[in-house]
């Protein structure tokens, strides 16, 4: 009996089911470098409307974390600060500076600078301020040596695995609360030494169960 298709037809289909493979392993590739969001890479640095540098502030003018994220010590979220904060100082200071103008401006109209936010994390993640500064984690320990910036970037994954790590061994990340916004302090002994002390003081039991952090 005559074949129905000629031999050639399966290289033809061969070929076809490469081109088709191919294609698909390349979309799904610029379906995902195009959609994902840069806001969870390390090193994420967006353009601010104003120049702020943390680094003169909070480093060399030694202005405490607290003095403008107000809320990290009582509330879920670390509050951006509003314009009057910027204003206490910069009504005598800095004046007339073209830098400061949309903070003039914000002040005038009440409208809000409009920042953009860096540190992001997942919807569908839980994640307490409060509960961690009050138990001793340092800023740093998140957000890296803020101090140190001119323009802030995000220094740590802030991952699954990263949270995870800390809350099996949060030892070496726990530090007297009173010290947590000094991000400068360097330890008199081993690190891990105090954080253990603090750790039984405290009873600190971070949760590594999905309920944690999931909610």
């Amino acid at each position: 009996m005559a074949a129905i298709f000629p031999k050639s037809s399966d290289l033809i289909l061969k070929v076809l089911g490469a081109v088709v493979g191919l294609g698909a392993v390349a979309g799904v590739g610029a379906y995902t470098y195009y959609t994902y969001p840069t806001v969870i890479d390390t090193g994420y640095q967006p353009v601010q409307p104003v120049p702020y540098s943390h680094k003169l502030h909070a480093g060399q003018l030694g202005l405490d974390c607290f003095y403008c994220h107000s809320t990290v010590y009582k509330a879920a979220y670390a509050a951006i600060p509003p314009t009057q904060t910027c204003m206490n100082c910069h009504t005598k200071v800095k004046t007339d500076s073209p830098r400061l103008e949309p903070v003039r401006q914000s002040f005038k109209t009440g409208q809000p600078i409009p920042w953009v936010l860096i540190h992001r994390l997942p919807d569908f993640v839980y994640f307490n301020h409060e509960a961690h500064v009050t138990a001793g984690v340092s800023c740093v320990s998140c957000h890296g040596r803020i101090d140190q910036m001119i323009e802030v970037h995000q220094d740590k994954p802030l991952n699954m695995a990263f949270c995870l790590a800390c809350h099996k061994d949060p030892a070496p990340n726990i530090r007297p609360a009173e010290l947590v916004t000094k991000l400068d302090w360097i330890p008199d002994r081993d690190p891990r030494e105090i954080g253990s002390e603090i750790i039984a003081r405290k009873h600190l039991n971070p949760p590594t169960n999905c309920s944690g952090c999931h909610r």
